[in-house]
């Protein structure tokens, strides 16, 4: 699929709720330009399992943010195998727990955690020439610039089966989980889940992977190859 669209460089950002399809499209997307792929929501997962080690109060922000900053992150940007560690320990299966899910969005309303990852996620985009980046608020703050902005939806029942597919849950607890860390997420005072003006929605409830990523992809071709 990369013969149409291999820019020397190109970012594309891709935001939207839990459930719409944003891991999945663009791990293939990355993998389709023969670029790297960032999991932004990942890095939150991964100092939230940091400050739940640590015994934090979810309800003290100063003491979050100083777990979130002398945590040490080992990011795998390979779309085909992406991987986390935090303080030199695998967190991969962790950080998709229940608990941590929990905790998240508690974590992820914290400034000073934003700051300090927003930075980390800018420094990683800058070194490498073709990426993909996901999460809530890329198009907004992360990557402001980038070549393809776009903020993939669904209806939530199809969220929510897609979720609970994933992590062999119920469905109606998924459903129910996701509408709680949508209202979190939208509602936080810093930088929270909304659709970037310039952003392009695709929603995603009746179709499949492969048409979404020939779809963002000529999307993206249209953009660098003016």
């Amino acid at each position: 699929m990369a013969e149409d669209v291999r820019p020397e460089k190109c970012v594309v950002a891709v935001d939207g709720p839990s459930g719409s399809g944003k891991s999945t499209v663009s791990r293939r997307l990355a993998t389709s330009l023969d670029g790297v792929y960032l999991d932004t929501g990942a890095m939150y997962r991964a100092v939230t399992w940091a400050v739940l080690q640590a015994g934090v109060d979810l309800g003290d922000p100063e003491a979050i943010a100083k777990i979130a900053l002398e945590t040490e992150l080992s990011i795998g940007t390979d779309p085909s195998a992406p991987h986390f560690a935090a303080n030199g320990v695998s967190v991969d299966g962790p950080i998709r727990g229940p608990e941590v899910t929990g905790a998240v969005s508690a974590v992820a309303a914290v400034p000073a955690v934003r700051k300090h990852l927003v930075a980390l996620q800018q420094a990683i985009i800058a070194g490498h020439p073709r990426i993909v980046v996901e999460g809530r608020d890329i198009a907004s703050v992360v990557a402001p610039d980038a070549d393809l902005k776009v903020y993939l939806t669904a209806s939530a029942a199809a969220r929510a089966a897609r979720r609970s597919a994933e992590d062999a849950t119920d469905v109606t607890a998924t459903e129910a989980d996701l509408a709680r860390r949508d209202k979190l997420d939208s509602s936080r005072a810093t930088d929270p889940l909304r659709q970037a003006s310039d952003a392009l929605e695709v929603d995603t409830t009746g179709m499949g992977i492969d048409e979404v990523v020939a779809y963002l992809r000529k999307l993206l071709n249209s953009r660098v190859n003016k």
